[in-house]
């Protein structure tokens, strides 16, 4: 049996033409989407990267889904496959940019789309073309989950596309146990870490679906992707819509994207150029009830998914609020049990500095969050300036020298370049020294000559921090803030607003930007806000608690501080 002949002429860019859909609003999209899209658009254009975009490849998937794939179910099922635009912009980033040697890009995809949008389509696509379009030696493909029937859903919908493909079931023999292509010695099969060994594979491709269901899902993970590292272009391949089990693998590699996102903008912010992320979701929770951003969440609504039935459902749901939670997670993408994103990142970054030597301040607010003893503390100066409406902040964090390389492991945050960089301090051993940060506050108003009358912090502190913070400052110094919303939704959203207008300043310190983007909120029925922190180490949010603290002060002491300035 000889290889599949795919047709590879240079056609139009999809990337293009999906880019300009957006731009001119035919195509309406999120937030994440379009940054991600826009990042893609100049890496098009970057005649400096090693990577370029080689239409031919690019053409090449996309020919062999139009040619050779058909629809298995429906009214559809035996027919061709036809790609919608977002769907040959998504293989184009993900196949189409290679470098001089001819080796791919990407060597991770992720995708992230309501419920009935055709993923596993395009997944089964993808692990066919994988198989036995790729030009790989002896490739194996696994669709993998922690379950067993998990993990055959999209093999079976492959199975079931091979079958009705006349080309492809020439070429792939279907069996019981996976699908076999003898011309390249390719093999394609279902495996799930409930079911054997996993050990010894050599993986070219493995498909992740709906690991948004996965629990206790990293170790999977972890032994698929050392699966990968003997081929010279893999990859791994997840596909999803959102859940309801939090601080697993979905959660994980959730927050991963939008930091690499985040860092798409942000030349010091987390760097990813190995994986592609394509996450369709809403904006905000609140946008379920309006048509005009179901699309976001929906790039098929109207062709691939029935739009009518969509708002049957939601209508359904306006008259009876228990169906709302799963509703905006399984067709909108909003993760429940997990707080609504606060802010976005246009709204937090701002690169404008202050010199602070030039503005001499003379009296401010210190905030601060304490952590575990071995764990992220973290303490900020809030201060202003007369006939300035700016507030400009001076952020501090500290974690223990002992477990500085284990976190950088764990966290994958780069504490010690901060650390490098004077961001961030390690305390001697495995313990924070809560006298560090005492220091630090000392430090400020000593070097700076900024008086520090008050600060703000958690009334769950540790008592002898809060004393010899009394101690130095003065027994009057110190003022508690209760944790939750009655204490913190106003000046949280009062320091949002500002925030939101770019008048916080704080010399676009990487540290404070990564928490700020990590906060999530909790809303209760009378619209009061309180932030998230969540369990995971991945979504810290200290220094924003810290700069919180001192703005809870700040707004206390507002008129007795005006008169200070």
């Amino acid at each position: 049996m000889t290889a599949l002949k795919i047709s590879s002429t240079v056609e139009n860019n999809p990337i293009r033409e999906y880019w300009q859909q957006i731009n001119i609003g035919s195509i309406i999209v999120c937030q994440k989407t379009f940054r991600a899209y826009r990042k893609y658009i100049r890496d098009l254009d970057d005649k400096t990267s090693e990577w370029y975009y080689d239409p031919k490849r690019a053409n090449h998937v996309i020919n062999f889904a139009e040619k050779y794939c058909r629809h298995s179910k429906g009214k559809m099922a035996g027919k061709p496959v036809i790609l919608e635009l977002w769907e040959k912009a998504h293989l184009a980033v993900v196949f189409g940019f290679v470098n001089i040697e001819g080796i791919r890009k990407y060597r991770k995809s992720i995708l992230i789309v309501g419920k009935k949008n055709g993923k596993s389509l395009i997944a089964s696509i993808v692990a066919l073309y994988m198989q036995v379009g790729d030009g790989e030696g002896g490739p194996e493909v696994y669709a993998v989950a922690t379950k067993k029937d998990q993990a055959n859903i999209v093999w079976n919908e492959s199975v079931r596309m091979v079958r009705k493909s006349p080309t492809l079931k020439k070429r792939i023999k279907a069996l019981v146990s996976g699908l076999f292509s003898m011309f390249n010695d390719g093999v394609y099969k279902p495996v799930a870490s409930d079911y054997g060994t996993l050990d010894g594979l050599n993986i070219h491709c493995v498909l992740m679906d709906e690991f948004h269901q996965w629990k206790n899902g990293r170790p999977l993970y972890n032994i698929m992707a050392d699966g990968v590292g003997a081929r010279e272009q893999p990859l791994i391949y997840m596909t999803s819509t959102a859940g309801t089990v939090r601080e697993d693998i979905y959660d994980e590699e959730y927050t991963e994207a939008e930091r690499i996102i985040n860092g798409y903008d942000d030349p010091g912010g987390y760097k990813d150029e190995r994986t592609a992320l394509f996450i369709y979701e809403l904006d905000a929770r609140a946008e379920w009830i309006d048509p005009k951003c179901w699309v976001k969440a929906n790039p098929g609504l109207g062709t691939i998914k029935n739009e009518r039935t969509l708002a049957e459902k939601v209508n359904r749901a306006k008259s009876n609020p228990s169906m709302v939670k799963n509703l905006v997670c399984k067709e909108f993408n909003i993760r429940e049990t997990v707080g609504e994103s606060w802010l976005n990142f246009e709204e937090i970054d701002n690169r404008e500095t202050f010199d602070i030597e030039k503005l001499k301040p003379s009296y401010g607010f210190g905030g601060y969050d304490l952590s575990s003893t071995n764990d992220l503390t973290a303490a900020a100066v809030l201060f202003k300036v007369p006939n300035d409406s700016n507030f400009y902040v001076i952020p501090m964090f500290w974690i223990p020298a002992d477990i500085l390389d284990k976190k950088i492991q764990e966290d994958k945050i780069p504490y010690d370049m901060w650390r490098d960089q004077k961001l961030l301090r390690t305390c001697e051993g495995n313990r924070i020294s809560y006298k560090d940060v005492v220091a630090w506050f000392v430090e400020i108003q000593e070097q700076y000559g900024i008086y520090l009358p008050w600060h703000g912090y958690d009334s769950w502190s540790a008592s002898y921090m809060v004393e010899e913070m009394k101690a130095t400052f003065g027994k009057e110094s110190q003022e508690k803030v209760i944790q939750g919303k009655f204490t913190l939704s106003s000046p949280m959203k009062s320091l949002g607003a500002e925030i939101v207008a770019h008048h916080v300043i704080y010399n676009n310190n990487p540290c404070l930007k990564w928490c700020l983007t990590n906060v999530s909120i909790d809303t209760d029925l009378n619209g009061n806000i309180q932030p998230i922190k969540g369990t995971s180490s991945l979504r810290r949010i200290d220094g924003f608690a810290a700069l919180l603290n001192a703005f809870v002060a700040y707004e206390r002491h507002l008129e007795d501080y005006n008169n200070l300035i």
